[in-house]
C-alpha cells in the first residue's frame, strides 16, 4: 500500500519565508503552526518596526515568551526557535518599507514566499495613515516582491469584508472603490486634518477605514499578478485559537470575545442589532490551517487559476446573534468573571430607539452613578471611560450586525478536498467535530487568564461574587416594580381627581349676576 506523506510539509522543505504583520494577532499564529509543524522550513524573516521604543529583537522576544509559543518550545526548544527566525528591522508606514540597502539585497536574493498580513485592524483608524499602512505598505511589498529573484508565491492576507456593497461575495476579484494609486498621492502630500475632513467623502459608502484600504490593496495585488505569482486570501472574522496549540487562546477583544467579556462584566446590557442574522467567524488555527493549504494548492499543485479564497464557516455554520448572546450568558454564569459590576444580563433590540433608551438608563446613568461611588472612595473614576469605548464600539459593531453578507468559498472547498488523510488531521479546515458551547466555554477562560489576568483560583471567590450580583439584581428589580406601581398608581389617583374636578367644573350651574 502506498504511504501516505504530508505534502504541505514536503512543499515548505529549505523554503526562506519572510512575513509580515508577525506581531499581530493572526501573525504570531501563522509564525507559531510554521515552526510547530513545519520543520524543514529554511528560515522564516519577520519585517518588525521599533515600538514604543522597544526594538524588533526585543519585540520578537516578547513574542515568544507568550504561551503561545510554550508547546513549540516544548517541543524543539527555545533556541533552536530563536535561530529558526531573522528579524528584519522595517517599517511599513515609510517608503521604501524602511529597508537598509543590505536587507533589501538579502531578502531579494533569499526569499521564496511571502505573506503580507501587515495592516491596521482599528476601523476607526484616520485615513491617512490607514492609506499609508494598509495600501501604500502592500504597495512597497509588491514593489520589494518583483525584485525578489526566487519568489513561488506573494500571499496577502485581506478580508471578506472588504467589498461591503455586494452582499453575496464570489472568489473573485472586484473594482477599487478609487484608484489607490491616486489616493496615495493625494494623502502623501495633504496634512492631516485635511484628510480627516475629506474622509467621509472618500469613503462614501465605505463604513470605515479598513474595508476601504483592504479593497484598494486588493486592486494592488491584481495589477501586480501578470508580473509575480500572487494570490489573494480572505479570512472572516478571526477569532480566538479552537484546538492548537492553546484553546481559546487570543490577544485581544475583538469580535465575539469582547462582546461576551462585556456582558459577563455586567456592563454590556443592550445592542441594537437584528438577532436573526449572523455574521461569518472563523478560529484563528483554522485559518492558518487554510493559509497553508491555498499556499500548497498554488505552489505544490500548481494550481495558477485560483487567485482568490475565502476563508469562511457560514457555509457550515450560521449562528446568529441572538444564540451568541444566550449561549454566552449561560457560560459566564457557570465561568463568571472577576469584579462584575452587575449580574449579566441584558438584551438585543431591533428598534434603535428602545436600544437607546435602554443605554440611557442601563449604560450612562449606572456608570456615572459608579463612578461617583469609586469618586468618593478617594480612586479614580473608570466607568464612564469605558462606556465611551463601548459606545464607539457599537458605532463599528452596529454596520455589521445589521447588515448580512454570504460568501462563495468553492474555491477553498476544492482544496479542501484535495487533501489526504494526514493532511486533513494535520491542518484541519473543517468543523465537523465543533462544540460551539465547549469551544465560547475555552475562549472566556483563556479570556480570564491571558485578558483580564483572573487566573482560575480565582473562579470560587468570582462565583460568589456573582451570587451576591443576583440578589441585588433581583432586590433592585423589585424595588423597581414597586415604585413604577406606586407612582403608577399616585398617577392614577390624582388623574381620577382631575377627571372628577374637570367634568364638575364643566357640569356646574351657571349663575349670571344682573346687578352690573
Amino acid at each position: 500500500m502506498e504511504e501516505i506523506f504530508d505534502r504541505i510539509e514536503e512543499s515548505f522543505k529549505n523554503q526562506n519565508i519572510l512575513i509580515t504583520g508577525g506581531t499581530g494577532f493572526l501573525g504570531k499564529v501563522i509564525v507559531e503552526k510554521f515552526l510547530r509543524c513545519l520543520p524543514d522550513i529554511k528560515q522564516i524573516y519577520l519585517l518588525i518596526r521599533t515600538k514604543h521604543e522597544k526594538d524588533p529583537k526585543y519585540r520578537l522576544g516578547e513574542i515568544f515568551n507568550s504561551p503561545l509559543f510554550e508547546k513549540v518550545k516544548k517541543q524543539r526548544g527555545a533556541e533552536t526557535l530563536k535561530k529558526s527566525v531573522t528579524v528584519i528591522n522595517g517599517d511599513m508606514t515609510l517608503p521604501g518599507l524602511s529597508l537598509s540597502l543590505e536587507d533589501r539585497k538579502m531578502l531579494c536574493e533569499k526569499i521564496n514566499i511571502v505573506y503580507h498580513a501587515a495592516a491596521s485592524v482599528r476601523f476607526d483608524e484616520m485615513l491617512k495613515k490607514a492609506v499609508l499602512l494598509n495600501t501604500r505598505g502592500t504597495k512597497e511589498m509588491l514593489e520589494l516582491a518583483k525584485e525578489m529573484k526566487h519568489l513561488k508565491l506573494f500571499a496577502y492576507i485581506s478580508t471578506a469584508y472588504c467589498h461591503l456593497e455586494e452582499k453575496i461575495l464570489e472568489e473573485k476579484p472586484y473594482p477599487p472603490p478609487i484608484d489607490p494609486h491616486k489616493i496615495i498621492k493625494c494623502v502623501e502630500w495633504m496634512d492631516d486634518d485635511v484628510v480627516e475632513a475629506m474622509t467621509g467623502k472618500i469613503l462614501a459608502h465605505f463604513p470605515n477605514t479598513y474595508a476601504f484600504t483592504k479593497a484598494l490593496s486588493e486592486a494592488l495585488v491584481e495589477e501586480a499578478m501578470p508580473y509575480i505569482p500572487a494570490i489573494i486570501l480572505r479570512p472572516s472574522i478571526v477569532i480566538p485559537i479552537w484546538k492548537e496549540p492553546l484553546p481559546g487562546w487570543t490577544d485581544n477583544i475583538n469580535g465575539p470575545t469582547g462582546i461576551l467579556i462585556g456582558a459577563g462584566k455586567g456592563v454590556l446590557r443592550t445592542m441594537y442589532c437584528n438577532g436573526s442574522s449572523y455574521a461569518d467567524f472563523l478560529p484563528v488555527d483554522i485559518a492558518v490551517n487554510a493559509i497553508l493549504a491555498s499556499s500548497w494548492n498554488f505552489i505544490y499543485c500548481k494550481d495558477h487559476e485560483k487567485r482568490v479564497y475565502h476563508l469562511t464557516s457560514s457555509n457550515e455554520f450560521k449562528v446568529p446573534w441572538e444564540e451568541i448572546i444566550a449561549r454566552g450568558r449561560k457560560i459566564t454564569e457557570r465561568v463568571p468573571l472577576n469584579g462584575v459590576v452587575w449580574y449579566p444580563g441584558g438584551s438585543i433590540k431591533k428598534s434603535r430607539l428602545m436600544h437607546n433608551i435602554c443605554v440611557f438608563f442601563f449604560h450612562i446613568i449606572p456608570a456615572y452613578f459608579i463612578d461617583a461611588l469609586i469618586f468618593l472612595a478617594g480612586y479614580k473614576p473608570i466607568m464612564c471611560r469605558v462606556q465611551r469605548r463601548i459606545q464607539k464600539g457599537f458605532e463599528v459593531f452596529e454596520y455589521y450586525t445589521n447588515n448580512q453578507w454570504d460568501f462563495d468559498n468553492s474555491n477553498f472547498m476544492e482544496v479542501r478536498s484535495k487533501l489526504n488523510p494526514v493532511e486533513y488531521a494535520k491542518y484541519q479546515v473543517h468543523g465537523d467535530d465543533m462544540d460551539i458551547d465547549a469551544y465560547f466555554e475555552a475562549c472566556i477562560r483563556a479570556a480570564r487568564i491571558y485578558i483580564l489576568n483572573e487566573p482560575p483560583e480565582t473562579l470560587p471567590a468570582a462565583r460568589r461574587h456573582l451570587r451576591i450580583m443576583y440578589w441585588i439584581d433581583v432586590i433592585t428589580k423589585i424595588f423597581f416594580l414597586i415604585l413604577l406601581i406606586y407612582i403608577f398608581a399616585s398617577w392614577n389617583e390624582s388623574f381620577k381627581a382631575l377627571l372628577i374636578g374637570s367634568w364638575s367644573f364643566i357640569t356646574q350651574p351657571y349663575y349670571i349676576n344682573y346687578s352690573h
